[in-house]
C-alpha cells in the first residue's frame, strides 16, 4: 500500500508486484477467487486482508505448499508465476533483491 488507504493495483506495485499483496492476488488468480483481469486497483487494506483469508483457506488442503497442488492448480501456478517473474525482470526485480 503506497498512501495508506488503497493499494496501487498489481500493475503498479513494487516490480510488478513482487509483493506480499501481489502474491496474495496471484495466489487468489490462482484458486480463482478473483479473475486474472482484477488488478485490485484502489482496494483498501480491509479489501487486501479479505482476500488474504480467502487465499489462505484456499490454500490449507495443500498444506501451503505448491507441490501439493492438484494438476490444473499446478499448471496455472507455474504459469501465472512465471509470467509475474518475467514481468519482474523486465522492470529490474532480481530474486536476491529482498536479502538485501
Amino acid at each position: 500500500m503506497r498512501d495508506d488507504r488503497t493499494y496501487p493495483g498489481i500493475d503498479n506495485d513494487t516490480y510488478a508486484g513482487m509483493t506480499p499483496n501481489g502474491n496474495i492476488i496471484r495466489d487468489a488468480w490462482v484458486f480463482g477467487i478473483i479473475p486474472e483481469t482484477e488488478r485490485c486497483i484502489g482496494w483498501t487494506r480491509d479489501q487486501i486482508q479479505m482476500l488474504y483469508d480467502k487465499v489462505s483457506a484456499a490454500w490449507e488442503p495443500y498444506g501451503h505448499m505448491v507441490y501439493a497442488l492438484p494438476p490444473e492448480l499446478s499448471q496455472r501456478h507455474r504459469r501465472i508465476f512465471d509470467e509475474a517473474i518475467a514481468s519482474a525482470r523486465q522492470r529490474g526485480w532480481e530474486p536476491d533483491m529482498e536479502d538485501d
